[in-house]
């Protein structure tokens, strides 16, 4: 048994709030972006919050220093387009091993970091493998149904590159997330697979689907029972759903999972749903509110925050979720 899952069977674990968010609070300019290494580069890179993984190391490995000292157990790496595909749209493709290793290896020094202050509490590093922005399910182009702007295979070979380099830079865990399209995620596991076979590894693996709006479906038109099903066919630490929805709107579908699954459940909602600026206004206090029906309800054994969530957040979920028992993984539970 590894210490991850260990910890799991002992308490309801707190993963990291949003990157992104924190990222914007510094207002890096495309300067800060390329640093001194790319400041010649011939294309734009400001918005390539990978690349800070680089040009900004500080930075990264100080938001996820803040994220454990508000209580997270488990923090993420900046490797959320970190394939071959995400970094096509800034003409860096040949830097995906290093973004990827180099990711994980600052959030690995901040983990032992504070594994260090108290050994009692373990800290965990999560290698992020984010959805592309290509969809395998789904064409594109109105006018030809049956196009697919990636195979199946392009995907595999993108993803097993990444995950490659997140675990040799020291992750724990790898986490699909933000799924939008099934077959994607069943490509970024395949590679997951035979990279642990290749190694012989027993890694866990987090899987994180996204219910996209009030049908309560995936982008590629699952329902979360089907979604279940898709992925069931890999051992599991947990599967779950983050991104789109706040942590009301996405409730009843935890409630869906939990019915159907022994498996351990993850959330990561955003704080509410963005204003008409795309901003997300709701404060930790009304999101640890509604994280504790969740508690209250069974539903969780992980729980962080999406987009718009703060360290701020993270330690009222974390001060909450201290005073309950994990879910017992039991189908129905």
């Amino acid at each position: 048994m590894t210490k991850i899952q260990q910890a799991i069977s002992k308490r309801i674990l707190v993963l990291d709030g949003a990157m992104g968010t924190m990222l914007q609070r510094y207002n890096f300019t495309e300067e800060d972006y390329r640093g001194e290494r790319f400041k010649d580069f011939p294309h734009p890179l400001k918005g390539n919050n990978d690349l800070l993984t680089l040009t900004q190391p500080e930075a990264i490995k100080d938001v996820h220093r803040q994220y454990f000292a508000a209580g997270a157990d488990i923090v993420e790496t900046n490797t959320f387009s970190g394939t071959t595909i995400g970094m096509a749209d800034y003409h860096m493709e040949d830097l995906v091993y290093e973004l990827n290793y180099e990711s994980a290896k600052l959030a690995r020094e901040a983990a032992d970091e504070f594994t260090a202050l108290n050994p009692e509490k373990p800290r965990f590093v999560a290698g992020s493998i984010g959805p592309t922005n290509r969809t395998a399910s789904l064409s594109p182009d109105v006018n030809d149904p049956g196009f697919r702007a990636i195979t199946f295979d392009e995907l595999r070979i993108a993803y097993k590159e990444q995950v490659e380099a997140l675990l040799d830079g020291g992750s724990d865990i790898l986490l699909v997330e933000t799924i939008f399209d099934t077959l994607n995620a069943k490509a970024a596991l395949y590679a997951i697979e035979e990279v642990k076979e290749e190694r012989k590894l027993d890694t866990p693996v987090m899987v994180s689907g996204t219910i996209t709006d009030a049908s309560g479906r995936t982008l590629s038109g699952q329902t979360v029972e089907a979604f279940l099903i898709s992925i069931s066919h890999i051992p599991l630490l947990s599967v779950g759903f983050n991104c789109a929805l706040g942590a009301d709107q996405l409730r009843p579908y935890l409630k869906r999972l939990a019915h159907n699954t022994a498996l351990n459940i993850s959330a990561h909602p955003n704080a509410g749903l963005p204003n008409a600026f795309g901003q997300y206004d709701q404060t930790p206090e009304e999101m640890q509110q509604l994280i504790k029906d969740y508690l209250d309800e069974n539903l969780i054994n992980i729980i962080g925050g999406c987009c718009g969530t703060t360290p701020e957040h993270i330690k009222l979920i974390a001060e909450v979720a201290e005073m309950y028992e994990p879910r017992s993984l039991v189908v129905g539970s």
